[in-house]
């Protein structure tokens, strides 16, 4: 029992020291990770050698392809690529189903594109459409706001799905991340819509205050500053492209070998590794370039992501710190034996990533910390083979999507530019997010049922 009271003080201490004492994350759970190693009696010796091998243990693999993917989406949402995928879905779909349409912009945009800032990029858009197809501005705010989130909690190459991979010792199966993210993330971006969708035909009052809501005509001022906008083809191959390369290389590495053992296995080897493919993405995306100087711009981009990306890379390798310093006590053996006659399997690493969601805000740190925790408890939740490492991922991505009210600066960002008021806002966008995460959990445990 003490095993499991030292858990509760840490995660207590994360939770108390990013919110309360504003400290960063790094720091919390780099600070989170001494205090273990002390209070589980870890060696002295010892604590700081596996600090050291958890932080650079994760980032060798994980931080390369962070920091690809964030220089990516930088170029993308630079470029106007996100707007021409926007405008792409909008010629497919039309304009019959609206909030369908919102959501699976937000889907496809959120892929490269941080959540907070696609819906920044996308805001004038929605409210163009939802005053040219007259219907409610806070249906269309959830529609894309849930859609964004799904994308962004379970489908790499977004960071925090990449770290809890990571975390997961996932990093030769990431494709199979990514295929079961895209259903997963799918199934919660609709159940978002639906309730988006209780709010079509609700009359209801909005701020005076907040961004205001830009008419067609602002849209088109928004559209003309990023000049002549890429082609669809230009706007997706920077993203689609490496998603399908490394879901190719997870293929041919099946044990039935697929694409044999000649050169094609080589090839989709080696550009199926996560590093390879988004270095072919960051190529691709070299094509959405405007400036006259091309170098210039490039590096600027360069410098953009690496700025976006550092916070991320260092709460992901103060989260392998965690972990490694955890693994390294007794406590996974405990809890793995008392959890297992319990049997609630996936819905443990859920309720834990909801809890710490809840409480302090950050998805990406929800991610990073509930991975660290579970990662010794695989074994005895019968967890430990690689599908069922992916639908951990899942049910961590599910909990860490539940809820996001006013400690998350996304709720803030939703808030703000849909001009809902706070009491509006939690029966809308946390509600929403709510509903996500708990379509989420089912659709991981209906899944376990059949790939278990």
């Amino acid at each position: 029992m003490g095993l499991v009271l030292i858990l509760v003080v840490l995660i207590a201490f994360i939770v108390l020291a990013t919110t309360r004492l504003k400290l960063h994350p790094f720091l919390a759970l780099l600070g989170a990770a001494l205090l273990a190693g002390f209070a589980y009696q870890v060696p002295a010796v010892d604590i700081v050698k596996h600090i050291t091998s958890g932080f650079g243990g994760i980032l060798g693999y994980i931080g390369i392809v962070i920091a690809l993917g964030t220089i990516i989406g930088v170029i993308l949402e630079r470029s106007g690529a996100a707007i021409t995928m926007a405008e792409t879905v909008i010629r497919l779909l039309g304009e019959r189903f609206p909030t369908l349409t919102m959501s699976i912009i937000g889907y496809l945009v959120s892929v490269p594109v941080f959540c907070d800032s696609g819906y920044v990029i996308l805001n004038s858009l929605k409210n163009a459409l939802a005053a040219r197809m007259k219907i409610s501005v806070i249906a269309m705010s959830v529609a894309l706001a849930t859609g964004l989130y799904a994308t962004h909690t379970f489908v790499p190459p977004t960071p925090g799905p990449i770290a809890a991979a990571g975390n997961l010792g996932l990093e030769s199966s990431l494709g199979l991340v990514i295929l079961v993210g895209l259903l997963v993330s799918f199934i919660t971006a609709l159940a978002g819509m639906w309730w988006a969708n209780r709010f079509i035909g609700k009359d209801i009052a909005l701020e005076d205050d907040g961004a205001p809501l830009l008419a067609s005509e602002d849209y088109e001022q928004m559209r003309a500053r990023y000049g002549t906008l890429p082609s669809a083809t230009q706007a997706f191959a920077p993203i689609f492209v490496p998603i399908a390369l490394i879901c190719l290389g997870t293929i041919a590495g099946l044990p039935g070998k697929p694409f044999g053992e000649g050169w094609l296995f080589t090839v989709l080897s080696f550009l199926g590794q996560p590093v390879m493919a988004l270095a072919v993405g960051l190529g691709l995306a070299c094509s959405l370039l405007k400036a006259d100087n091309k170098r210039q711009e490039f590096h600027d981009r360069v410098v953009e992501g690496i700025q976006s990306a550092a916070p991320i890379l260092l709460i992901t390798g103060a989260g392998g710190a965690f972990g490694a310093v955890l693994r390294a006590t007794p406590l996974g053996d405990y809890l793995g034996e008392t959890l297992s006659t319990l049997g609630i399997g996936l819905f443990m690493p859920f309720l834990v990533a909801a809890a710490l969601k809840s409480a302090q805000g950050s998805t990406t740190v929800a991610l990073v910390t509930t991975s660290a925790l579970v990662a010794p408890l695989l074994g005895q939740l019968g967890l430990d083979s690689d599908m069922g490492r992916v639908l951990t991922v899942m049910a961590i991505g599910a909990g860490s999507m539940t809820v996001s009210h006013a400690n998350d600066s996304f709720f803030w960002v939703v808030t703000q530019f849909s001009r809902m008021n706070v009491a509006t806002a939690y029966k809308a966008q946390t509600m929403a997010t709510l509903v996500q995460g708990l379509a989420g959990i089912l659709t991981v445990w209906l899944l376990s049922l059949v790939l278990l």
